[in-house]
């Protein structure tokens, strides 16, 4: 066993990969560099990128920053020249790319920020953590655009870390088919608000709309107690099993395949929040690996004797921190295996060929995927399927992506999916079906139902960016 990190690399190496992963230097094209890219344009957001969003509390461990002023569409905008203020909170410091310490300034608040100048529309710079575990917020402000943020989650210093032998990386027997698909666990809401789509001015069902275009596959998230007073829905329980069930059986009706997402929370569960379900509370790690294990197998059973079984799982949502914490936060990956083990088995109990996936929020992050991976597949997690989150405010760029889906699928030899994203739509299916050896089984786009995602208009009326979909089934399904 290894303890730390083994990120104390020398700071040149450190500074030359900073340098490698920020971008695009004068006269070096990108190869998404004509979608991803804009000479000028209306500012709308600060994208911020944390290469690593869990470190070692070691006063050492440090992880690349990159700043970049982006339009609505997420396209960078090359000759901005924004100010950018980066607020650190915590035990961290940052520090510009020649490795000198950032000079902090008081806003009118009496809070520190330090100056990120823009070059070529970019700012790259280091964040080191200090010898306080816990979480370090950082944001990068610019007037009146909406800023970027990150949390991060230092570990203690005495965290140890595991790296797999290859008898426990076991080749992914499974049948997984390719995937163009959509998370629409909205749905029910919408429609309880009255709220109908329509395409060319006629009335359809959302679902029948998505198959007609291409999409083969439905993701729901299942809440265990959402109708709780904290939960997701106080009082009327969407997203619970009996709303799961229901569209359940529409999606079958469609002829379309389900994707499972359990959160296990009342709530949402993301990096910066996996709390246990009401029902949980004060569960010891026997009794709540218990409850994982029953209740997983408890909703696929349910599922498969109405007939409309899932054909594929997640044993959490972004599980990068961790899940149903403080007991399965990351800083305790024993315990975070345990429950991803019971999970696992609780899903296999109910259908042993159902393939099974571990969904982190690190499209762009491949340091940090790999300390993940490595750590809960040497403590005994067996998945079929990587799924990553990949939206560009925090997960980089299309580079980023593509390099770490690349790295991952050389590594582990592991089907990946992109399990969700919202830009990009044509190349993120390009870039994970390209993979190599057939290992890319595609894309879940993010809640397309409403009109941010260029699939409708304000007045629920499909856009004619469907054919974007329309192109991608015809290549890459049929």
């Amino acid at each position: 066993m290894v303890k730390n990190l083994n990120y104390q690399i020398p700071v040149l190496i450190i500074l030359l990969l900073l340098v490698a992963r920020c971008g695009h230097p004068a006269g070096q094209v990108s190869e998404f560099s004509s979608v991803s890219r804009i000479d000028s344009g209306k500012a709308f957001s600060v994208m911020l990128t944390a290469y690593s969003t869990t470190l070692i509390a070691n006063g050492k461990d440090q992880t690349p920053l990159r700043i970049a002023i982006t339009d609505s569409l997420s396209r960078e905008i090359i000759s901005a020249t924004d100010t950018v203020h980066l607020y650190v909170s915590e035990d961290a410091r940052a520090y510009s790319p020649e490795g000198k310490e950032l000079v902090y300034r008081k806003d009118s608040s009496d809070v520190e920020y330090a100056i990120c100048p823009l070059k070529d529309g970019v700012y790259c710079l280091l964040l080191r953590a200090g010898k306080t575990p816990g979480k370090i917020k950082i944001e990068a402000r610019s007037g009146k655009l909406w800023p970027g943020s990150h949390e991060i989650h230092t570990l203690p210093e005495s965290f140890v870390n595991l790296k797999p032998n290859k008898n426990q990386i076991p080749q992914t027997n499974k049948k997984i088919d390719r995937m163009i698909g959509a998370d629409i666990s909205f749905l029910p809401q919408l429609e309880d608000r009255g709220i109908l789509f329509r395409e060319n001015g006629q009335e359809t069902d959302a679902i029948s709309l998505l198959r007609r275009h291409g999409f083969n596959y439905i993701r729901l998230r299942i809440f265990v107690q959402p109708e709780n007073p904290k939960g997701y829905a106080p009082g009327k329980g969407y997203c619970d099993l009996f709303h799961t069930l229901a569209m359940a059986k529409r999606i079958k009706n469609a002829g379309m395949k389900l994707l499972l997402d359990f959160h296990y929370s009342d709530y949402w569960a993301d990096p910066q929040q996996q709390n246990k379900p009401l029902r949980w509370e004060g569960m010891g790690i026997e009794a709540l690996t218990d409850s994982v294990k029953s209740y997983t197998a408890y909703v696929l059973q349910t599922l498969k004797e109405q007939g409309t079984s899932a054909d594929m799982v997640q044993i959490g949502n972004e599980i990068n921190h961790g899940l149903l914490w403080p007991d399965g936060h990351i800083s305790n990956p024993d315990q975070l295996a345990l429950l991803l083990k019971a999970g696992t088995e609780g899903a296999e109990a109910v259908d042993p060929s159902l393939p099974v996936m571990m969904h982190l929020a690190l499209g762009g992050q491949n340091k940090e995927a790999v300390f993940w991976l490595d750590n809960m597949i040497a403590r005994g997690v067996k998945f079929d399927l990587i799924g990553l989150s990949y939206y560009p405010r925090w997960h980089g760029t299309l580079d980023d992506l593509n390099k770490n889906l690349r790295n991952l699928a050389k590594r582990y030899k592991k089907p990946l999916i992109v399990a969700e994203y919202s830009d990009f739509k044509k190349e993120v299916h390009d870039i994970v079906f390209q993979l190599p050896d057939e290992l890319g089984k595609g894309a879940c786009i993010w809640e397309p139902l409403n009109f941010w995602s260029g699939l409708f208009t304000r007045n629920n009326e499909a856009t004619n960016r469907f054919a974007i979909y329309d192109s991608l089934a015809i290549k890459y399904l049929k």
